[in-house]
């Protein structure tokens, strides 16, 4: 009787530990593709680096969104002469939602060349990219550059961002220079044929980096948050360096980016299903008391089911602490960022991040996708 008493007690105390780390029930989620093209000649380096600058500035900006949108990004480069035989044109990332994935092969950019051909990257992202296909989600490409769109004869830009929208892709252009230069006319008639929008911007991308007193400590929240990953199969320890490395990455840039960083690690868009198990759990692709050993890695392996569903509740717990203690400091800088800005009159109107996020904004709302304000 003891014994049944004992087993009893186990199942119950393993069943609730297993309800502690379940998936939430499942709510609507809005859905976003955007792809980036980037003009990689050699008078790009600085919408380059502005890119690599404010990507988790505005990852963070899209966290914002209601309902939480499910967000996956793509990226490619142009312009660039080693791509010769390709027209000059070359996917970096498909879709993915792993946002470290797209933040490597941004961070692994290099311009070289001249020949850009606009026409050829949105041909490209429109016909080489999986796209979600329903008429729902929010699709956009985002080209950048600074020499004229008509270079491409082969595929016409306009005629490409006709056929784009046609697939309910929307195409914004961001020409590099003045808008009163010759060649911004063909940026802004690809935009209008697309329904997007056109932005000119900064010929260096017009970054503006404004480091703050909170920076340091959510850098130091950024690594400690990396412990809480369990990665787990092939690519577990693989990736969990890669996210260590990009949090080098963003540092090396400023103490801003990195910084901003650490605030999208702690938004609902940084999801790692594939190679975490905390994200894994809670996202219902595996259970962790089912996992084969080998699939676990070191520190679990002599776990038994209860000890393996103790570990992950754990690991979930310390967190949901740390992304919150993130959460609240970044709310500090934000405001420390507002009012610096506001003191030194600076506008941010010419720059990359303000052209993407304010396009992404405008065209949200047709899908229903509202950003706070």
């Amino acid at each position: 009787m003891l014994f049944v008493l004992i087993l009893l007690i186990s199942g119950l105390s393993q069943s609730a530990l297993a309800k502690e780390i379940a998936p939430p029930p499942k709510k609507s989620r809005s859905h976003i593709d955007l792809v980036i093209a980037l003009d990689t000649s050699n008078s790009m380096d600085g919408l380059i680096n502005s890119a690599r600058q404010k990507v988790w500035d505005l990852v963070n900006d899209m966290a914002t969104a209601k309902p939480t949108p499910i967000l996956r990004v793509g990226l490619i480069s142009f312009g660039n002469d080693g791509y010769r035989e390709s027209g000059w044109t070359r996917i970096d990332q498909g879709l993915t939602s792993d946002l470290d994935a797209i933040y490597e092969k941004l961070m692994a950019l290099k311009t070289n060349g001249g020949t850009e051909y606009v026409g050829r990257a949105i041909h490209t992202a429109r016909t080489q990219m999986d796209w979600r296909r329903d008429r729902k989600s929010l699709k956009i490409i985002f080209v950048a550059g600074n020499e004229s769109a008509d270079q491409d004869m082969e595929f016409r830009a306009v005629k490409e961002a006709g056929l784009t929208i046609e697939q309910d892709i929307i195409v914004n252009t961001i020409y590099c220079g003045n808008d009163s230069e010759p060649e911004s006319r063909g940026w802004r008639e690809v935009a209008l044929r697309a329904d997007g929008q056109f932005a000119n911007i900064a010929r260096d991308g017009g970054a503006i980096v404004i480091n703050t007193p909170f920076d340091k400590k959510l850098n130091a929240l950024s690594a400690k948050l990396n412990k809480t990953y369990i990665g787990y199969g092939s690519r577990g320890m693989a990736k969990k360096k890669v996210q260590a490395s990009m949090d080098m990455e963003a540092n090396s840039m400023s103490g801003s980016a990195g910084a901003a960083r650490a605030a999208a690690k702690a938004s609902p868009l940084y999801r790692n299903e594939a190679w975490d198990i905390v994200d894994a759990v809670e996202g219902g692709s595996v259970k962790v008391e089912e996992m084969k050993r080998d699939q676990l890695p070191t520190e679990m392996q002599d776990m038994d089911p209860k000890e393996r569903l103790a570990y992950v509740a754990k690991m979930k717990k310390k967190r949901a602490k740390i992304q919150g203690e993130i959460a609240e400091l970044n709310k500090k800088r934000s405001a420390f960022i507002k009012k610096e800005m506001a003191k030194r009159g600076q506008s941010k109107d010419s720059a990359f991040d303000i052209a993407v996020g304010g396009a992404l904004r405008k065209q949200a709302r047709t899908k229903g996708i509202i950003f706070s304000k």
